[in-house]
């Protein structure tokens, strides 16, 4: 889910709401997850757990086929398709709206107290909510239904279609498939959540362990080489212990989605856009083409700011490791002058979450509900400390309504300044959208990249110089290097991010579900992709016993999905950018939302919509124009002649 966006940005939304991550409404509890221990936290207890957590919910498993008898008869005696379909929806929202909570808990609980009791009760957990929306009989009348939808009103289709995208999920005609899905999506995520990374061991011992914090620490602050590239390998420790878990849920996912007649599990999550792979991958190529000039000199730029660092020859693709992020798909800390770790490194961590909270309710819009901060689980834990919990920062909607809440591990830097920012952009968007006016089954964002937008959109609005002064982080009176700091934002949240996103990740999941890569090529692609579009290279020789693209918590969690991310970016420069131009009238580098209720009023409009419109029509609508990279290339242009004028002379490119 943080995914920055990176990586913090990651969002969970459970079976019914979006998410970063997470198709809300398909009846699946999508967590965001980090790493931990190896495989090991899923004991053998795992089935006698989960045929305990069946037993405990039979009162509602049992309430369930009650309820698909009731839809049954509904359906049997209805007078028209508009009539049959708003009481198969109603009674299928009640059954929706009972289960959700039980199976949001058993996953929150899964990943902030990974156990095998916790694990098996998601798995048990997950399993009654297959039963349910994946239903054959939901399937057939659904499908009967949406074949007279010339007799139904738009919001009627709308939701009819969420219905069957859930299904799609875990058709029950293969239960079997189903079952085997949830429980390696459990195992897989438990391996995840419990991972140790190891720096140093002594024989079979781990006598050092590092948190992802210590790791992207030294990768942002380290100027020693060896250090890097140490602890850059590290960071990949999860690859082999999750590579064959990946290979077999990719075949149960693509069982699944082709059970639905979908030619892939990629198919399936792209027609959540009403797109086909194709023309969604054609969106890719385009983002990556927009940005491959500006994108060439960044990287020209970059590698021989990174090259004089390291007394090493400039080379033609980059070291991974040179790179102060797990997957370079982010580069902070090159450009001169800028360290905003400086700017809140004497404020504690619940201050930081706070003030995330302050930026909305200055908009005009709600104070958080107690319970945000009483259920949320926002801090590190404790050197040492027994529980072991997922360290990806992502947000959670526990019951579609108002338990709202946020898994981060908060410290006292840049990164989570913003990542706050970022999550709590996805629980008001819960917030907003959790209403009467809007069916359970399209509470999510206008599609699943409006989430991670939205999030991203306060993300660059935290990073103003003027919001900045406002609260006190500047100095009234600081002067401000345009260009770099709009290269450090260039380079640490926005451009660079385009290859990896709409590159790497996209492409290699697309080879992953659409043409059943070999698990014996994992590692090959993964790093073709990374050369192909970032221009990066591993350290050293990066064989089949590893899985690099497997230590990315998506890749478990929240598959066949990273495009989300990449038009996430896109649309967050165009709304800030309309914003900007014709509620503050201020420039869009130099601006303020702070305190403006106009730009509340106007982001909880679009917020509030959730799902009920099309997403196209609500760009158009609320922007004036369709996706595009225009808005973003307008922003970063004055780096433009910067960087040409640095860079001449050099080869660019790679």
């Amino acid at each position: 889910m943080s995914a920055r966006l990176a990586d913090s940005e990651r969002v969970v939304w459970l079976g019914g709401t979006r998410a970063e991550t997470e198709t809300a409404t398909s009846g699946r509890p999508q967590c965001v997850r980090s790493s931990k221990r190896p495989a090991q936290a899923v004991g053998q207890r795992r089935w006698r757990l989960e045929w305990q957590v069946m037993t405990s919910h039979s009162r509602t498993t049992w309430q369930a086929c009650v309820g698909a008898l009731a839809l049954a008869l509904v359906g049997a005696c209805s007078p028209s398709p508009q009539s049959e379909a708003d009481k198969f929806l109603a009674t299928y929202e009640q059954i929706l709206g009972g289960m959700y909570p039980i199976v949001a808990e058993s996953f929150w609980k899964s990943s902030t107290d990974v156990t095998d009791l916790h694990v098996g009760e998601r798995i048990g957990a997950e399993q009654v909510m297959a039963s349910i929306t994946g239903n054959p009989w939901v399937i057939e009348t659904v499908k009967r239904l949406l074949g007279r939808e010339d007799q139904l009103d738009d919001a009627t289709k709308r939701q009819l279609r969420k219905v069957l995208m859930a299904a799609a999920e875990y058709p029950g005609t293969i239960p079997e498939v189903v079952a085997a899905r949830v429980s390696a999506e459990a195992e897989q995520s438990a391996i995840l959540d419990s991972f140790e990374f190891c720096a140093e061991r002594s024989g079979e011992r781990c006598i050092e362990v590092v948190t992802p914090n210590q790791i992207d620490q030294v990768l942002v602050t380290s100027e020693n080489e060896a250090e890097r590239r140490k602890i850059w390998e590290v960071a990949k420790q999860t690859g082999p212990a999750l590579k064959q878990g990946i290979g077999k849920l990719r075949d149960l996912r693509n069982d699944v989605a082709q059970e639905m007649g979908y030619d892939s599990f990629f198919a399936l999550q792209v027609d959540d856009y009403g797109m086909t792979v194709d023309e969604m991958m054609a969106m890719m190529e385009r983002f990556n083409e927009d940005l491959r000039p500006l994108y060439e000199q960044l990287h020209t730029w970059a590698k021989h700011e990174l090259a004089g660092r390291y007394g090493q020859p400039v080379p033609d693709k980059i070291p991974a490791h040179w790179i102060g992020n797990r997957w370079a798909q982010a580069w902070p800390g090159l450009a001169s002058g800028i360290d905003l770790n400086e700017l809140v490194k004497e404020q504690d961590p619940e201050w930081i979450v706070r003030q995330a909270e302050a930026f909305y309710t200055s908009l005009g819009m709600p104070s958080l509900p107690q319970s945000f901060y009483e259920r949320s689980d926002l801090y590190p834990l404790p050197h040492g400390a027994e529980r072991k919990k997922n360290t990806h920062a992502s947000a959670w909607h526990m019951d579609l309504k108002t338990d709202v809440r946020s898994l981060m591990s908060v410290e006292n830097n840049w990164r989570w300044f913003e990542t706050s920012h970022h999550e709590l952009g996805h629980v008001y968007y819960y917030m907003a959208y959790s209403s009467g006016d809007v069916p359970l089954a399209l509470r999510e964002g206008a599609n699943r990249a409006f989430h991670e937008a939205v999030g991203d959109l306060i993300g660059i609005a935290a990073r103003q110089p003027a919001y900045l002064k406002e609260i006190g982080l500047l100095e009234e009176d600081a002067e401000i290097d345009e260009i770099a700091w709009l290269l450090d934002e260039a380079l640490d949240q926005a451009v660079v991010f385009i290859p990896f996103a709409a590159g790497t990740m996209s492409f290699f999941e697309h080879d992953l579900y659409e043409e059943d890569l070999p698990v014996g090529e994992f590692n090959q692609r993964w790093w073709e992709h990374a050369g192909r579009f970032q221009g990066i290279k591993p350290p050293g020789s990066r064989g089949e016993e590893y899985c690099d693209a497997c230590t990315k918590t998506h890749i478990t969690d929240d598959p066949a999905q990273y495009y989300d991310y990449a038009m996430a970016f896109v649309i967050k420069y165009q709304l800030h950018t309309y914003i900007a131009n014709n509620i503050l009238k201020q420039d869009p580098r130099n601006c303020n939302y702070y305190g403006n209720e106009e730009v509340g009023d106007f982001l909880w409009d679009l917020l509030s919509l959730g799902a009920t419109r099309d997403w196209r029509e609500v760009m158009l609508e609320k922007t004036g124009s369709e996706v595009s990279t225009k808005a973003m290339l307008d922003y970063f242009a004055p780096l433009v002649d910067y960087l040409e004028q640095a860079n001449e002379g050099r080869q660019i490119g790679w």
